[in-house]
């Protein structure tokens, strides 16, 4: 895979994810090769590895197009996640060393911080959110495992749950996040797989809300 094809796949998964190439929308390789600055060749690589991560889907008519999920494959997606990233938290509150405990505290004091200001900064919620969740797969240390976690979309978690989020849904979020890091700083691993299974099931619910508020 060519330097060209992975910008052009981290972008377009990265657009996906925020919410700026919106469910149902269509993709055109032209367009996307402009808006990438390549050519062709490297968006047709991109789309291709996107549409094996069910970020994309193709037509019958060999059109290109941003999944729409259905609110029963979402909520499979969550649950799925919810059991891999609780085994995850299980793992990491076994490995987990010290600098990657520093990790974590760093990750959610700038999630707090984007609550904080007179503006909630979504943007650096979601950023500073994929860090401290990224922390705990790296404390966990299985490439089986993250190779799991990358098959299953995060389109669930985009735009339609965090850019409805709340500072008080953020903060919560804060709060579970806090739990964990103490999950793992007492090497308690069946209460950081607890902890992480109810906070994965409760951003489930916080997209059911935003999926019917937008219907």
């Amino acid at each position: 895979m060519s330097k060209a094809s992975d910008r052009a796949y981290a972008r377009l998964r990265d657009e996906i994810r925020e919410g700026l190439l919106p469910p149902g929308m269509q993709l055109r390789e032209e367009q996307l090769a402009i808006a990438c600055g390549t050519s062709r060749t490297p968006v047709r690589d991109a789309l291709r590895r996107l549409e094996s991560e069910c970020f994309v889907r193709r037509s019958a008519s060999k059109r290109t197009f941003v999944a729409d999920w259905s609110l029963d494959e979402i909520d499979e997606a969550f649950l799925l996640r919810g059991m891999l990233e609780g085994y995850a938290a299980e793992r990491a509150a076994r490995l987990i060393d010290d600098a990657g405990l520093e990790e974590l505290r760093a990750a959610n004091h700038g999630i707090a911080s984007a609550a904080d200001g007179s503006v909630l900064d979504v943007i650096a919620f979601l950023d500073h959110n994929r860090a401290f969740h990224r922390a705990i797969m790296t404390a966990a240390n299985s490439t089986r495992l993250v190779g799991l976690l990358g098959m299953i979309v995060e389109q669930p978690i985009v735009a339609r749950t965090v850019r409805q989020y709340d500072r008080a849904q953020i903060f919560q979020s804060h709060a579970e996040h806090e739990e964990l890091i103490l999950a793992f700083s007492r090497r308690d691993t069946e209460w950081a797989r607890a902890v992480m299974m109810a906070h994965i099931r409760r951003a489930f619910h916080a997209y059911h809300h935003a999926y019917h508020e937008a219907s």
